[in-house]
């Protein structure tokens, strides 16, 4: 079984970043914590994160700003941001996807994470097909 890739967690609030945490690592995921903007930013920069999950509001370098660092560096990371506070959310962000706190379930958070890491990653390739005249020659 190959391993299951790192996902870097951003929340200011202990409790959210531990729970997330634990609902990750069940999973398989690797799971790198910071409590705030700085520190995540230090992380991602030591390299191997494959996926951004950050809250929106926190003292410091906050959740969008964070998510702008690191699409400066990695434009390719899929980055979700979180946040209690919807209306913020109409402000210019990069996140690839938002997710209002307490209005989703843990299996969404997991199967949008899937999905984000496989488009990262790109669809798994198709095996070649006979092109259509080829098809039809061998028929007639």
């Amino acid at each position: 079984m190959k391993p299951k890739k790192t996902i870097l967690c951003v929340d200011d609030n202990e409790q959210a970043l531990s729970i997330r945490k634990i609902l990750l690592e069940t999973r398989g995921y690797k799971v790198v914590a910071c409590n705030n903007g700085q520190q995540a930013l230090e992380a991602f920069q030591r390299g191997g994160i494959d996926l951004v999950i950050t809250d929106l509001v926190m003292p410091g370098v906050d959740g969008s700003h964070l998510i702008h660092e690191i699409k400066e560096m990695s434009p390719q990371t899929p980055a979700v941001l979180i946040s209690g506070r919807v209306k913020i959310y109409e402000r210019n962000t990069q996140a690839d996807l938002f997710l209002p706190k307490g209005m989703y379930e843990p299996a969404e958070l997991l199967e949008r994470i899937r999905l984000l890491l496989v488009r990262k990653r790109g669809p798994k390739r198709l095996l070649e097909l006979p092109s259509r005249a080829a098809m039809h020659a061998t028929v007639a």
